[in-house]
C-alpha cells in the first residue's frame, strides 16, 4: 500500500510515486495503527520540514511516534506552511528565523504560521498582488499551484515544475505561502528548489 504521505503546496496529503528532497512531520503521529488517515492532518503546530538523511539515522515510517511526509522542494514545504528543522538544518532554521517577522523562536513562530496557512481545515489563501511576491512564494491558478521565480510561474505536479508560463503583472493572487513565510523570502532567504526549476527564470 502506497502510503498518503506526499505534501502538496496545497498542504493535502497525498499518495504518489515520485521520490521528494525533504522530509518533515506535523509535530507527531496522526495517522492510524493500519496506516491511513482521518480528518485530522496535524498532531501539533509544530510542522517542519527536514533533511532526508541525519546522522545515519532510520526510520520506521508511518510506524509507532511520528506521521513522516515529504515535499518535492523546500518551495513546496513553504506554500504548505512549514519551517526548517532547527535540529537537521539548524543553519537553515536560524537564518529562517532571524528575518521571520514578530518571532525568532520555534513556539511563537508555529503559533503564527498555523493561524496563517489553515482556516478550519481547508487551506488558508491570501490575496496579494502578484507583481510584490518575491521568489519561492506559490500562487494558486484554477485549482493548481505555481511557484514565483523571476517573470516566470512554473506549474508544480509531484514530480517536478512543467514549462515556465509568463508572469501575469499588474493584477492579484490567491497566494498559498504564508504571509510571514513570504514576509522571510523577501528579505532574501534562498529556499531549496526541486532540479526541474529553471537555474534562473527570466
Amino acid at each position: 500500500m502506497r502510503l498518503q504521505n506526499r505534501v502538496t503546496p496545497f498542504a493535502d496529503l497525498i499518495a504518489d510515486p515520485a521520490r521528494g528532497t525533504l522530509f518533515g512531520n506535523r509535530g507527531g503521529k496522526f495517522h492510524r495503527d493500519d496506516r491511513t488517515l482521518g480528518r485530522r492532518q496535524w498532531a501539533s503546530r509544530q510542522w517542519i520540514c527536514c533533511v532526508l538523511d541525519f546522522k545515519g539515522r532510520q526510520r520506521d515510517v508511518w510506524g509507532r511516534y511520528y506521521t513522516e511526509l515529504f515535499f518535492l522542494d523546500e518551495v513546496t514545504a513553504f506554500a504548505a506552511g512549514h519551517r526548517p528543522c532547527f535540529e537537521c538544518r539548524r543553519k537553515d532554521a536560524e537564518a529562517f528565523a532571524r528575518v521571520f517577522p514578530g518571532a525568532h523562536r520555534a513556539p511563537a513562530m508555529d503559533d503564527i504560521l498555523h493561524a496563517e496557512r489553515l482556516d478550519g481545515r481547508a487551506k488558508r489563501l491570501h490575496r496579494r498582488a502578484l507583481d510584490e511576491l518575491p521568489d519561492g512564494t506559490m500562487i494558486a491558478r484554477d485549482g493548481e499551484a505555481f511557484a514565483v521565480r523571476g517573470a516566470r510561474l512554473l506549474p508544480w505536479t509531484p514530480s517536478g515544475y512543467g514549462a515556465a508560463q509568463p508572469r501575469p503583472r499588474g493584477i492579484d493572487a490567491d497566494v498559498l505561502t504564508p504571509p510571514s513565510i513570504a514576509a522571510v523570502l523577501a528579505q532574501g532567504y534562498a529556499p531549496q528548489w526541486h532540479s526541474s526549476a529553471p537555474a534562473q527564470a527570466l
